[in-house]
């Protein structure tokens, strides 16, 4: 027999209210929720122990992913941010020693920043326990099904992100 989880019960109680209701669709939706959470709970109690906000190491893990140099702006939209909430982000992390401003190379104008040896270490710690409870969870799967969850959920998020005009509920709504 199959094991139930949370969302079994969950998709159980909701059958009859919502009598139209799609199982599959439901049960997706519910465990990515579920997932997400328990992701980021886990990710705020790990970086506790490496004195991390999460704000702090979203942002070194944005930087080390341009290479640990990129500009304030490109940041901020790594980030989703505004420039304005990514300085203060910074101007932290620089009295902390994770990174330094530079002029750029390429426009006197600007400044880059990078990511200081302290801040890479800093990162890379807190990366490798992080990277743990991911490959924890993941390891219920063969290496196939990991990669078939990796497509489907990309082909998803193609359509997550691609614009969509907002439902007209409109005609739901005459009388």
């Amino acid at each position: 027999m199959e094991q139930r989880d949370w969302t079994d019960d969950h998709v159980d109680r909701w059958m009859p209210v919502l009598p139209g209701l799609d199982p599959d669709v439901e049960g997706v939706v519910t465990r990515a929720a579920r997932l997400a959470r328990h992701l980021r709970r886990v990710k705020e109690r790990y970086l506790v122990d490496f004195d991390f906000q999460r704000h702090e190491f979203d942002t070194l893990h944005a930087l080390a992913g341009r290479r640990s140099r990129a500009t304030p702006s490109e940041l901020a939209a790594d980030l989703g941010l505004a420039p304005p909430s990514v300085t203060a982000r910074l101007d932290a992390l620089e009295r902390r020693g994770f990174v330094r401003r530079i002029p750029s190379a390429v426009d006197r104008r600007r400044v880059d920043i990078q990511l200081t040896e302290d801040g890479h270490a800093a990162w890379l710690g807190a990366m490798e326990v992080l990277g743990h409870e991911d490959h924890r969870l993941l390891d219920a799967l063969e290496p196939a099904e990991r990669r078939t969850l990796a497509d489907l959920l990309r082909r998803v998020m193609l359509v997550a992100e691609q614009p969509h005009p907002a439902p007209d509920r409109g005609a739901d709504h005459e009388r």
